[in-house]
This record gives C-alpha cells, sequence and structure tokens, in this order.
C-alpha cells in the first residue's frame, strides 16, 4: 500500500528561482522501496529535482506535462517511479521563465 509523503501545489514566481523544499513532516524519512513522483505543471518551464538519500532520481529535468484544466493523474502524469535504498526525500522545483507558473505533485513511498 502506497503512503503520500508529500503533496501539494506549488507557485514559483520569478525567474530561475528554485523553492525551498518542498517535503517535510512524518514520511520524509522512508526505508527501503518504491518512490514514485506524480507532477504537472501549468505549462513548460517548470523543472523538478527530487533526492532520496542523497540520490538523484530526477535532477533539474524538465517537468514533461502541462495543463490547466483537471487534476494530477496517477495514471497519466508519473515523472518518475524508482526502487531505493532509503533515506530522506527531497523535492525541488525551479521555475527557468519569467512568469508565475503552478505546479501540482504528489509523492508516493511503497515499503519494500
Amino acid at each position: 500500500m502506497a503512503i503520500v509523503v508529500a503533496s501539494g501545489t506549488a507557485t514559483s514566481t520569478a525567474a530561475n528561482t528554485k523553492s525551498a523544499d518542498l517535503v517535510s513532516g512524518t514520511y520524509q524519512f522512508v526505508q527501503k522501496g518504491k518512490i514514485t513522483l506524480v507532477c504537472r505543471g501549468s505549462a513548460t518551464g517548470m523543472n523538478g529535482q527530487l533526492l532520496v538519500g542523497g540520490v538523484a532520481l530526477v535532477n533539474d529535468q524538465a517537468i514533461p506535462y502541462t495543463g490547466t484544466a483537471g487534476a494530477v493523474s496517477v495514471n497519466d502524469h508519473v515523472f518518475v517511479s524508482q526502487m531505493m535504498n532509503g533515506g530522506r526525500v527531497e523535492f525541488y522545483l525551479r521555475n527557468t521563465t519569467g512568469g508565475a507558473l503552478t505546479t501540482d505533485y504528489i509523492i508516493f513511498y511503497e515499503p519494500q
């Protein structure tokens, strides 16, 4: 059964601004298991970085799914899904445009 590590909608307003770590709380430290990042930006120009135990699963790569209608879908918007040894989960966003962009995201953890 998957556990939601973090979820929400993040907004970045300035060009090349990197967000603070978007993961906090009870499940920011995980054991060995599968980490899945599901996200969707409002437009092209938002990059994501997902680290687990200091290992980058996604390292400042463009979020490939965009749209302003509807909700983020676990079936359609998987950015990365990977087995990891565990550690602290960190997720950052970086806006590469001059405008304000929003990004919906959900990070799941499935223990092994």
